[in-house]
Parts: C-alpha cells; sequence; structure tokens
C-alpha cells in the first residue's frame, strides 16, 4: 500500500430528508496519509456525510466505501476500521475517564489487557494524563474534546472521521487540539469537517467544500490558489523618481505577472505593491532581478499564503462574483 492508495471512495452520493435535499451528488476520494479539510457553510450537507460515512444513517443515492469495504454490505466492518468524534462527543459525564476509557475498549472487543495497553496509548497521545481520577462532568470542554478523540483511538483505527472537534473551545484549548490533530494526521487518515478555516489551513493538506448539497472545490491548498487566479505578493520598494508609475509597467511585463496594485505604505518614502500571479509559476526572482537592474531598493518580498476564507465565501457566497454553484464549473476537479 502506498500513501496514494484511497481508502475512502464516494461517488454520486445523495440523501433527501423528505423534500429536503441534503446531498445532490457528492464524489471525492481520500487517500492514505492525508488530512482532508471538509468545510461548507451551515446546511452544506457536511455532517450527513460524515454520518453516511460512518454507517449512521444510509444515503439515498449513490455509493460509499472505506478501506475497501462497501457501506451497504459491511458497515459493522467499516465502524470497526474508523474512528469517529462527533461534535457531539459520546461521554458518559459520572464516568473517571479511566473507567470511560476501558468502558469503550470493552464496546470495541478488546480483551483486558489489550484494553490497558490501548487505554495507555491514547492517554499519552492525547494528553489526558493529569486528569485521568476525575470524573468526566468535572472537566473542562478541551478535556472533555481530548477524552472524545481518546475514544475514537483506542481501537487504533487507520482512519480518523473528526466533525467540529474544536466547537465551542477558546483559542487556547483550539490551539491545543490543533497542535493534537497535526500529531494525529501523520499517522493516520483524517478527515477533519469544520468552520475553523484557519483550522485547515494549518492542519490539512487537502480541501473539499460543499455547498447546497454539491461539492463545488477539492484540491490542495496551492491548487486552490491557482484555481483562483495564481499567487499574491507583498512587494515594498523605497519610492522610486516617478512613484508608482514607474514601477507598474516594468513589474506587469513579468511573465507570469497578472496585475500589479499600489498598495498603503508604511511612510512617504515607501512604495508598496500588490502582485498577483497569473499561473503556478514563482515570479519572486523575476521581481527582485526587475528591482536591480533598474535601480530600485527593494524593502521587502513575500508571497502571501492561501486566503482559503475569500476562497470559501467566492465559493459558498450565493450573491458573490463567482458564488455558489456557478463556481463549480471552475474549480472541482
Amino acid at each position: 500500500m502506498t500513501t496514494a492508495e484511497t481508502v475512502i471512495e464516494v461517488r454520486d452520493l445523495a440523501k433527501s430528508y423528505g423534500p429536503i435535499r441534503a446531498l445532490a451528488g457528492v464524489s471525492f476520494d481520500v487517500r492514505r496519509g492525508e488530512v482532508l479539510g471538509f468545510l461548507g457553510p451551515n446546511g452544506a450537507g457536511k455532517t450527513t456525510t460524515m454520518k453516511i460515512l460512518t454507517c449512521f444513517i444510509a444515503p439515498t443515492e449513490g455509493r460509499a466505501s472505506v478501506a475497501g469495504l462497501d457501506i451497504f454490505e459491511h458497515p459493522l466492518e467499516v465502524r470497526r476500521v474508523i474512528g469517529y468524534l462527533p461534535e457531539n462527543a459520546p461521554l458518559y459525564s459520572d464516568m473517571r475517564v479511566t473507567e470511560y476509557l476501558d468502558f469503550i475498549g470493552e464496546i470495541r472487543g478488546l480483551g483486558k489487557a489489550a484494553r490497558k495497553a490501548a487505554a495507555d496509548r491514547v492517554i499519552d497521545q492525547c494528553g489526558l494524563g493529569e486528569v485521568l481520577s476525575q470524573e468526566i462532568r468535572t472537566l473542562s470542554k478541551g478535556f472533555r474534546q481530548r477524552a472524545g478523540l481518546a475514544q475514537a483511538m483506542i481501537h487504533d483505527p487507520a482512519i480518523l472521521i473528526l466533525d467540529e472537534p474544536t466547537s465551542g473551545l477558546d483559542p487556547n484549548q483550539i490551539a491545543e487540539i490543533r497542535t493534537l490533530i497535526k500529531r494525529i494526521g501523520q499517522e493516520r487518515t483524517v478527515i477533519l469537517s469544520t468552520h475553523n478555516l484557519a483550522e485547515v489551513q494549518m492542519t490539512a493538506n487537502r480541501v473539499v467544500i460543499i455547498h447546497q448539497g454539491r461539492l463545488v472545490a477539492d484540491g490542495s491548498l496551492d491548487d486552490l490558489e491557482r484555481q483562483r487566479g495564481g499567487a499574491i505578493y507583498d512587494v515594498a520598494f523605497t519610492a522610486p523618481p516617478g512613484g508608482f508609475g514607474a514601477i507598474e509597467g516594468v513589474l506587469r511585463a513579468i511573465d507570469g505577472v497578472s496585475e500589479v496594485a499600489a498598495a498603503s505604505a508604511q511612510d512617504a518614502a515607501e512604495l508598496r505593491v500588490t502582485v498577483r500571479g497569473s499561473g503556478e509559476r514563482d515570479v519572486r526572482a523575476e521581481i527582485f532581478r526587475a528591482a536591480v537592474a533598474n535601480g530600485w531598493t527593494l524593502l521587502g518580498l513575500a508571497r502571501k499564503h492561501v486566503d482559503l476564507e475569500s476562497i470559501f465565501k467566492r465559493l459558498t457566497t450565493a450573491d458573490g462574483p463567482e458564488g455558489g454553484l456557478a463556481a463549480k464549473e471552475e474549480v472541482a476537479r
């Protein structure tokens, strides 16, 4: 098996609740070793998709397989090979953490010795050591989420499906869970469904976006950047004679540059410029050479990170210039 192997396959998945169409033909794959950010606004169909993949509900149409197991034909086997953390973690508040993990291990069919070894492993992985003797009702929301992650991992699944794992957490708790997800993602395939775009940007290596039950984007962050029209660069110069006009024409002439715009300056002697690329080429070297050739003092040159928030808004806002389903043809693979 290789890191390119498909471990989750979704084809034409649809789900209706009476007249309500929650999913309308969603297809995507997840490969071994990926952390997939699964995004969409409220009501887009994210949780419905997660529940179908974990065999909690059946689709109206389409098919899906997990680790080569069809969700219709082998639902029990599918549940054995995945770990699932729903938005509301399945915790028993009157149990102590150690009792809870032992109970979940027993439900998962682990013998006594295997349960002890598994509990020790997830306690270490999820950082639960300091709260083992506490009743779950007394834990902070952050530690309750850690306990929920531990139950999802206790049977050592190769695939984890996490639905809003940082919902309701404070910024410090979010950072802790985000670090934990990144560490988990080094060893497992993870689907991370969330509204937190920064979380996806910092943990995922691929993004799927759905809107109104349909897939509108699928690719790495770099793929989405290229699909939106190329990279963006922040450039700062000591203001030359002729100001922005002297710089604009030279930078526009660079192969791979589609747009040059003046940005706000720190002071009168500094000129800031925003440059947008037109494709996959990194044009920083060309910008540097243009500055040297024209005798401009280059104060700063940086390629901006993908603005996932603006991409998400453009694809899922019906009244945006490229919003909603109209954007599917451009960005979906």
